[in-house]
């Protein structure tokens, strides 16, 4: 089968073996479309130390599950949350396979990822895609998941004053998804035009340029998902004291933290990663979010290194891969 593949700090779409599947007690899914995430961008750059098959948003359709799995599943289209668990520790048992210290997660971490015509996950990882939402749509189960997980990690609601630093895909998502517990979210970035996807949606949006004037110390949550490290300074500077920062950003390199700063304004700094799929599935299928916006490009498999490279692209959103 064909993978795009980052090994030995080359990027390259390669001929592998199929993965086994059901014979290694894990379902064989059939990739039919993928999403380039800046996960991804930044695994080339590398972050996390991957190597193997990148990738990680993905809709497919199950060919095999293992012999003591139910065969319901079969022939479905699913989408597979990424996280899969030893199954032993006491994490895995509460039912948080995110954070198990021996998982291993898809196209990030010690396990091949989804673009690619095949991939596998524990059947339990999978989730049936409602008949009511496209491949289109479905493929951005797994980042709209990631923007609902920040509820888990901050308390918004709403009279919570909400900033998103960033307008690319996480930002919209991320807003668009806060947006939906009632809370006043400003979506800041630089770009007017996805500026307008979030600003369709009835979302307050502000030109980075005109924040000084705009938002100085006035939020009590700020979501850094600008995908660079100065995000974390201009959070800290309209958070209120006592003020929530949630970090969504996942890149290369190293952030110089004001320590001074968090402690005399006594900021509260989270970390935010995956979040629950079936809420994700819940409102694609209600057509609560806007993603259809954020597609910038499709390309094949075949071309999955220029795949990567337009993702970098400024202007572009996502750019999803079709096998």
């Amino acid at each position: 089968m064909k993978a795009l593949r980052f090994e030995d700090n080359l990027l390259a779409v390669r001929d592998i073996a199929k993965p086994a599947g059901a014979e290694e007690e894990e379902a064989l899914v059939r990739v039919t479309l993928s999403g380039v995430c800046n996960t991804d961008v930044e695994i080339v750059r590398g972050y996390a130390g991957f190597k193997g098959t990148i990738g990680h948003e993905f809709v497919g359709v199950v060919e095999s599950v293992p012999g003591s799995a139910s065969t319901a599943l079969v022939g479905q289209r699913v989408v597979g949350e990424i996280n899969a668990g030893c199954g032993q520790c006491p994490l895995c048992a509460a039912g948080d396979a995110r954070h198990c210290p021996r998982r291993t997660v898809l196209g990030i971490l010690g396990r091949d990822g989804a673009h690619a015509e095949y991939l596998r996950l524990p059947v339990g990882n999978l989730l049936p895609v409602p008949d009511e939402i496209p491949d289109e749509r479905a493929v951005f189960t797994e980042p709209l998941a990631a923007a609902l997980g920040i509820r888990e990690r901050a308390e918004v609601g709403p009279e919570t004053r909400v900033v998103v630093i960033g307008d690319g895909k996480l930002g919209l998502l991320c807003a668009q998804a806060l947006s939906l517990t009632g809370a006043r979210v400003t979506l800041v970035g630089k770009h007017a035009g996805k500026l307008s996807i979030a600003a369709r949606r009835g979302i307050e949006t502000v030109m980075l340029d005109k924040l000084p004037d705009h938002g100085a110390r006035r939020f009590d949550v700020a979501v850094e998902a600008s995908g660079a490290a100065s995000g974390f300074d201009l959070a800290l500077g309209i958070l209120r004291p006592r003020g929530t920062l949630v970090l969504k950003s996942t890149f290369h390199g190293a952030t110089n933290i004001n320590a001074a700063r968090l402690v005399v304004d006594e900021i509260s700094v989270v970390g935010s990663r995956c979040g629950r799929f079936a809420p994700a599935l819940d409102l694609l299928r209600d057509d609560r979010v806007d993603v259809e916006s954020l597609i910038s490009e499709e390309l094949p498999l075949a071309d999955g290194v220029r795949a990567i490279e337009r993702a970098t692209v400024p202007g572009i959103l996502k750019v999803l891969i079709r096998q």
